[in-house]
């Protein structure tokens, strides 16, 4: 029977949770370089349902990874009916790479919210029915713990917000989604989630954010007025949510910082949707930096701040920006959206690289021949005329987390799993997995 819990502890896992007190996952050599080929980070045959192994003498690591699986279905409950079986075949490969990948704590990206009646059906079925059962070459892996919530894609806003003169459908809702929760989260992890202490910003208004880059209607003289004033008393900054999610590893607490901000494309000349992925990104910067800087951020039950100094976090998602390519937006300072990020005091860019992405951009050609980025950085294989490949799934840890090991899950064509990326179109998802080992 399926147990529609935030947590479920059994057989190895629950021995792992015991254990996960006194010892955390320490990957060994041979994971570090398998890794830095972005092929297997731990292997098929070292994965376990407990994770790493928590009796290693090794200074203790935590795997942390982000994942778009592009999950997502076009009609609300489809998701739910393809995973209540196993039968699934993009469920079981996306599964399979996470098997492979092994990562302690994940977030997955467009992961459709099953409705408040029975939150966690979803992820449910998916730990159930695929992580736990053996997948291709993988191994079965346990999540005894989950987070779930609310997501602001296909929510109505009863407002015309793309300003085409009609009210309804994806693109005036109060994120775009075709019904409430499509492309939603969800956090997975193998270590005690503190649910009392997650804080989400699913309402939190655009407009509340001092500075806030609003989007100016180029047909009208009059400043930042593409939405109107009963339009931003109900529009959030979140176009699915951001959440803070403290997962408790042995005596520490991790805070993994989760969000999916809008894609910068998709609008005109205004930029409606570049600016907002600009700001969803600028909240984290400012939620980490505390103080005065995240003074007036409230969360959903209206407490306001960021971080204490010294918190511990991980900033994990699909933040649908690269630092030299694509459609990104500039803020008024100069920096683009996500060097609010990787240019930060608090934050650290491991620059996780893989064998697969530079031969796919290589032998892609097209708007790839054209970038300023680095292409072994690449996380998603996007479409070769526009935007060709970009890095837009992040995995960034607090600067007091050191950084042993990052890569992403795409292997070269010549390796066995390159199955499970393959090409457009492809088996699992236009994302590849992203992690980052990191020591407490």
């Amino acid at each position: 029977m399926r147990a529609s819990t935030t947590s479920r502890l059994t057989g190895a896992a629950a021995a792992a949770a015991l254990l996960a007190g006194a010892f955390l996952a320490t990957a060994s050599t041979a994971t570090a370089s398998t890794a830095s080929a972005g092929t297997t980070p731990d292997g098929a045959a070292a994965a376990t349902s407990a994770g790493h192994d928590r009796n290693h003498a090794k200074p203790r690591a935590l795997r942390v990874a982000t994942y778009n699986l592009s999950l997502n279905r076009a009609t609300e409950g489809e998701l739910v009916a393809d995973l209540s079986t196993g039968d699934d075949v993009q469920a079981a490969t996306v599964a399979e790479v996470i098997q492979h990948a092994n990562p302690d704590v994940v977030l997955l990206n467009e992961f459709d919210y099953p409705g408040d009646a029975d939150p966690y059906a979803a992820a449910d079925l998916f730990r159930e029915n695929y992580l736990e059962v053996p997948q291709g070459t993988g191994a079965p892996v346990e999540y005894p713990y989950a987070f779930v919530a609310p997501s602001n894609t296909g929510v109505p806003s009863g407002f015309d917000l793309n300003n085409d003169g009609t009210v309804g459908g994806g693109d005036d809702a109060l994120g775009f989604g075709l019904f409430p929760g499509q492309y939603g989260m969800v956090v997975l992890s193998k270590y005690p989630i503190q649910h009392r202490d997650v804080r989400t910003f699913q309402h939190f208004r655009w407009q509340d954010m001092p500075g806030a880059l609003l989007p100016d209607d180029p047909a009208t003289e009059a400043p930042a007025d593409w939405y109107s004033a009963e339009e931003l008393a109900v529009l959030p900054l979140s176009s699915k949510s951001h959440w803070d999610v403290p997962v408790r590893v042995g005596r520490e607490t991790v805070h993994v910082l989760a969000a999916h901000p809008t894609p910068p494309s998709f609008d005109g000349a205004e930029d409606r949707n570049g600016l907002r992925n600009h700001d969803e990104i600028r909240l984290w910067a400012d939620y980490v930096r505390g103080g005065r800087a995240a003074r007036y951020i409230y969360d959903d039950e209206g407490d306001r701040g960021g971080l204490r100094p010294g918190t511990s976090f991980v900033i994990v998602g699909d933040y649908n920006a690269d630092p030299l390519d694509g459609d990104s937006a500039t803020g008024a300072d100069g920096v683009p959206a996500i060097d609010q990020f990787l240019r930060h005091p608090r934050i650290t860019d491991p620059r996780p690289t893989s064998a697969g992405a530079p031969e796919a951009s290589a032998l892609q050609a097209g708007a790839n021949l054209t970038h300023l980025g680095d292409p072994t950085l690449d996380t998603a294989d996007f479409a070769d005329t526009t935007p060709g490949n970009l890095r837009v799934d992040y995995v960034l840890p607090s600067r007091d987390l050191r950084v042993r090991d990052a890569g992403v899950f795409w292997p070269a064509a010549t390796d066995p799993l390159s199955r499970l990326t393959g090409v457009y179109p492809f088996p699992s998802s236009d994302h590849r997995l992203t992690w980052t080992d990191v020591k407490l």
